[in-house]
């Protein structure tokens, strides 16, 4: 019958379709993607090293010049080589053999580096300025600004070794890049790094102090308790979650000095008020830029140590610095109860036996240099003779007297190790363990930091700070309710834990909180709400992207919308409003630890009063996952998502709610349940039916998560796309998501011309070098000409019109949920932000701060 006819048809072209596909993995074809996701969780030690256990597999290089655009890669499959791609492999070939020529094979070639161009710059005449002090990280405290550091006249000579070149070429400024060649000629001359030190330690190996914890030594409050000095080192815009810990560490008997990036303004203001509650709270008038693995993060710690010295108003006794990551496990009256009984004991992780190992895989013994927050590797070096490099963890309680003796000794010891440490990796993680290990202090050392860290190495350990630092690290995962029993273990003494991230999970900080100090009244409201800020008008409109502009005016012009068709009556202009300027402050917003969308505060002008209003427009995603009706025998996928700033060690989107334009780079992520191993296509639709992608996927029986950027063409077409994910190529599941159009190109309104080229898709509509035309039919996906015509009006748009589409667009799927008025308001029945349950101006009362208790405490 003809019917069979079609179906035989069908069947014989997906096999050969399906051949094909194999054929083009084996011959090197491009399009083709198949990957086996290995997900085996495995819960780590408590060793605190942040680099990975398996170091010597990882490639810890990074001498390429670094391009804006990267493709993923699969760590376990390489993609066959397109001509275009075999062009770029043969040109950086061609690149690394000039680098070759010009190293020579052991490097022994030059390049000249001057700072003064045209200029000889021969070794023998810059002897003379090498001969000078090298460069020392002194600090020089400045009047609400950053401790600066001093910096000699720059050296000239010539710089060799494929490092320090690989540095220089990717260097951003100039002053960076004779940094760069200024240290790096002090080292080849051996004017930079100690050969030497003394050590003051009468031990022969390493203290081996025992402290044991008890549960009721609180009972037992010694006449004269200890106080502390918490140092807060924060960064980013999480200020509830910094407010909640806080909140939770507070007494008025011990002292609190914060320190906020420099780059971290908006959460520097929310400090800065909170902390003027409070005598016994104060700010860093100065303020660094602190990098992962930063030799910054080291200078702020010792600038730190020297205020709080000199503050001769407050009579510390220990030293503890916190991130807002942090949570403690323990009581306030438990931790001094502790410290008071061991007050002359310092407390450090180390990181273990093997310590040659260490310094290799901490790279110690590379040259190490932070300029334009960038760590750069320069080279190798040798570790001083005389002392015992030791190292661990960065967080760490010291008491007063050695903090005093890091702060103002002058001795050998201190002196050389600070110039050492002003160039390593990672340099908190190593400095006070070998100043103290080597100090006349050593016998007070206790290899027990206090702290539980949740490390999971299969996860955290994804090299994913490269772009930063010229290394491969690691850092720890956050907590979740089922780790909740750790925090009770009694084998050693604890006080915190770390990591924390309300975004991630909110839950686990309230068991903790609860166990602490016990339950909230009843009918507490938003204790399972959490408001993050993403924006405040006082960063400047410059802070946000154009797709995030473009989306957050969208978003209030919808929620403008909802207020005219659900308060306006005919004939009432009083809840009709125009939209003013741009948006007021944007929140990401949490409920029971699900992403409920994104808080729009705004001025809108009240048509009926002509009168400028403030109000608060939530928009919520619409669900865009869909499993197959009727479902299929296949399973096994539990959830598919499409965004960008993939956490592989979270396993989320860091760009919570899939905000994309035009020359972003989506990755494509699936959530798995248990199953057999499976194979299943991924395909990937344009708005007008263009496959921009097709690859197959290998799941594992224990995979949990896969995730994949196709090397798309830029720019993607606007508007909604959709991911097809097929089994025997039948459907099971389709995502959609959106690529949003652009209303703004740096921060202005969008001109005709660059919205032609940034809105028309990818020229020839050629997402990749394949295409993938000939599943249009066996997919019954047809493209049609009047969808295609209707895209390239659209293209040229601006204005209203541009305005309009992206509204129609936007609200396919977000939706406004409801709105709310900040302050007075002409519309009757718009309620008060104050008064609704999700506002970011409702009430928060776990991460309010308020009056001192009569028992010391905010909690």
């Amino acid at each position: 019958p003809p019917l069979m006819q079609t179906n035989i048809l069908h069947d014989l072209f997906l096999f050969l379709y399906m051949i094909g596909f194999e054929c083009c993995n084996i011959m090197g074809c491009d399009g083709y993607f198949s990957h086996r996701p290995k997900e085996k969780m495995r819960t780590d030690s408590n060793n605190e090293n942040s680099v990975p256990k398996d170091f010597e597999t990882i490639d810890n290089s990074n001498f390429a010049p670094r391009t804006q655009r990267q493709k993923h890669q699969s760590e376990l499959v390489k993609k066959p080589l397109s001509k275009q791609k075999e062009h770029l492999r043969k040109k950086l070939e061609e690149e690394k053999m000039k680098e070759n020529l010009l190293l020579g094979k052991n490097s022994n070639e030059a390049v000249q580096v001057s700072d003064h161009p045209g200029k000889n710059s021969s070794v023998s005449s810059n002897l003379k300025d090498i001969d000078r002090s090298p460069k020392q990280h002194l600090l020089k405290k400045v009047e609400n600004s950053s401790p600066e550091l001093k910096y000699d006249q720059p050296a000239r000579c010539e710089v060799t070794g494929k490092e320090a070149v690989s540095a220089m070429s990717r260097a951003k400024s100039k002053q960076c890049r004779q940094e760069i060649a200024d240290v790096y000629c002090q080292h080849k001359l051996g004017k930079l790094m100690p050969e030497q030190v003394t050590r003051f330690c009468a031990l022969e190996g390493k203290a081996n102090n025992n402290v044991q914890w008890d549960e009721d030594s609180v009972e037992y409050m010694p006449a004269n308790p200890v106080r502390i000095a918490f140092v807060l080192v924060v960064h980013g815009r999480a200020s509830r979650q910094l407010q909640r810990m806080f909140k939770a560490i507070y007494h008025k008997d011990h002292f609190y000095y914060i320190h906020v990036d420099k780059r971290s303004n908006y959460l520097h203001r929310q400090v800065l008020q909170f902390a003027s509650q409070y005598p016994n709270v104060r700010v860093t008038p100065w303020r660094m830029a602190t990098i992962w693995g930063g030799a910054s993060l080291l200078t702020t710690y010792l600038q730190t140590m020297k205020d709080l010295m000199e503050m001769s108003d407050w009579p510390w006794d220990f030293f503890i610095n916190l991130s807002a990551a942090d949570y403690p496990i323990r009581t306030n009256d438990q931790l001094v109860a502790f410290l008071s009984r061991y007050r002359d004991m310092n407390f450090l992780k180390s990181h273990g036996r093997d310590n040659a190992r260490f310094i290799r895989k901490q790279g110690l013994d590379r040259l190490f240099l932070e300029c334009d927050t960038h760590m750069w590797r320069l080279g190798d070096r040798k570790i001083p003779e005389g002392i015992t490099v030791d190292g661990g963890s960065d967080w760490f309680l010291l008491n007063r007297k050695f903090v005093e003796y890091v702060t103002f000794s002058n001795d050998d010891l201190v002196t050389k190790m600070k110039r050492f440490y002003s160039y390593t990796l990672l340099p908190a993680e190593s400095f006070f363990h070998t100043v103290l290990e080597n100090s006349p202090f050593c016998d007070s050392m206790v290899d027990n930091n206090l702290r539980i860290t949740n490390w999971n190495r299969k996860l955290g350990c994804k090299c994913q700070y490269k772009h930063i630092v010229d290394w491969c690290g690691c850092s720890p995962n956050d907590f979740k309710p089922a780790d909740f029993h750790r925090f009770q273990q009694t084998a050693r003494p604890t006080f915190f834990a770390r990591k924390f991230e309300a975004v991630v999970n909110q839950e686990i900080i309230g068991q903790l909180d609860y166990y602490l100090y016990g339950n909230y009244p009843s009918g507490t409201p938003g204790l399972r709400s959490y408001w993050e800020n993403v924006y405040e008008e006082p960063d400047g409109v410059s802070a946000l992207s154009d797709v995030a502009l473009t989306m957050f005016h969208s978003f209030s012009r919808l929620g403008l919308r909802r207020a005219e068709t659900s308060f306006h009556a005919a004939g009432d202009n009083s809840c009709r409003y125009y939209p003013m300027g741009h948006p007021v402050s944007i929140h990401l917003y949490f409920l029971a630890d699900r992403f409920q969308g994104f808080l729009i505060r705004h001025h809108a002008t009240n048509l009926a009063v002509s009168k400028l209003e403030t109000l608060e427009t939530w928009v919520m995603p619409k669900k865009v996952f869909k499993i197959a009706s009727p479902p299929s025998d296949f399973g096994r996928l539990q959830f598919s998502e499409i965004g960008t700033e993939w956490d592989a060690k979270e396993r989320l989107f860091r760009n919570f709610g899939g905000l994309l334009g035009p020359t972003d780079e989506p990755v494509g992520m699936q959530k798995w349940g248990k199953g057999p191993n499976v194979t299943v296509t991924v395909i990937w639709v344009d708005p007008i039916n263009v496959i921009a992608a097709t690859y197959d996927i290998l799941i594992e029986s224990s995979a949990e998560f896969t995730h994949y950027k196709p090397p798309l063409n830029l720019p993607l077409r606007p508007g909604v796309w959709t991911i097809k994910i097929l089994h025997h190529w039948v459907q099971v599941a389709e995502t959609k998501f959106l690529v949003t159009p652009l209303t703004f190109s740096n921060q202005q309104p969008i001109k005709q011309e660059e919205a032609i080229k940034l809105h028309s898709g990818p020229p020839k509509n050629a997402y990749m070098e394949q295409s993938f035309q000939g599943l249009n039919p066996v997919l019954n996906i047809p493209v049609s000409a009047a969808r295609l015509d209707q895209a390239k009006r659209s293209a040229g748009l601006v204005g209203a019109r541009l305005e309009a589409w992206v509204d129609s667009l936007v609200s396919s799927v977000w939706s406004a949920v409801d709105i709310c008025s900040v302050g007075p308001t002409a519309c009757p029945v718009l309620q008060g932000c104050a008064q609704t349950a999700w506002s970011s101006l409702s009430p928060d009362p776990k991460s309010e701060l308020g009056p001192v208790k009569p028992d010391g405490r905010l909690r």
